[in-house]
């Protein structure tokens, strides 16, 4: 009788540790690779290049109507841009991974009193699209600030990037957008809800 008790209290243990390893992930995320293949670092600067050489030119800061925030993208291929730093919401994660929640900003000095992050910003009320500006969320869970990077339809190490925080808040309802442009004014604005700008990763030297 113990014995039976026994192969039946290891059966119902060997069970549990069965539907626990089906439960969990086989393995994390993929990492989102640079030009040079690869992984994305923690801290490091990166410069955003547009895959598709009329979607315009490499990630920078825009002044759009002479005051802050900033928003932004070269208008014309050829120009360096500014390096952003990536830092994944995952505390002691080192790599981005593809659709992780991630904090994104330019690595420069800009004349604005505030952060360089990038944040969902204002829905423009001409085009109704949401656009992505630069500074600090100031909600409690900063939801706005962070952003995913996926593969895209192309292929090869071609990546886009979108709003869509649900590691921050997984029972928050966000209505997501992939990242695109916004021609205004004969100015690149970075805006969500339209096209899509297919992306690549340079690291900086």
């Amino acid at each position: 009788m113990k014995s039976m008790r026994l192969i039946g209290s290891l059966s119902c243990i060997m069970l549990v540790m069965a539907i626990s390893a089906v439960a969990q992930p086989s393995s994390s995320p993929a990492p989102v690779l640079d030009s040079a293949g690869r992984p994305l670092q923690r801290g490091v600067e990166y410069y955003i290049n547009p895959a598709i050489t009329d979607s315009g030119g490499h990630f920078t800061l825009i002044n759009r109507n002479g005051s802050c925030p900033f928003y932004g993208q070269e208008n014309v291929s050829g120009l360096e841009g500014l390096p952003v730093i990536f830092t994944p919401f995952v505390e002691g994660e080192t790599v981005i991974r593809e659709n992780r929640d991630f904090r994104v900003a330019f690595s420069a000095a800009t004349i604005c009193v505030q952060s360089t992050a990038w944040k969902l910003g204002e829905k423009d009320p001409e085009t109704n699209r949401r656009l992505i500006v630069t500074g600090e969320d100031e909600g409690s869970r900063k939801a706005r600030n962070y952003f995913r990077i996926g593969k895209a339809s192309v292929g090869g190490d071609i990546y886009q990037i979108t709003w869509c925080p649900t590691e921050v808040c997984p029972i928050c309802k966000f209505d997501c957008g992939t990242v695109g442009n916004l021609v205004e004014n004969g100015k690149r604005l970075l805006a969500l809800d339209g096209n899509v700008i297919p992306v690549t990763f340079e690291r900086k030297a």
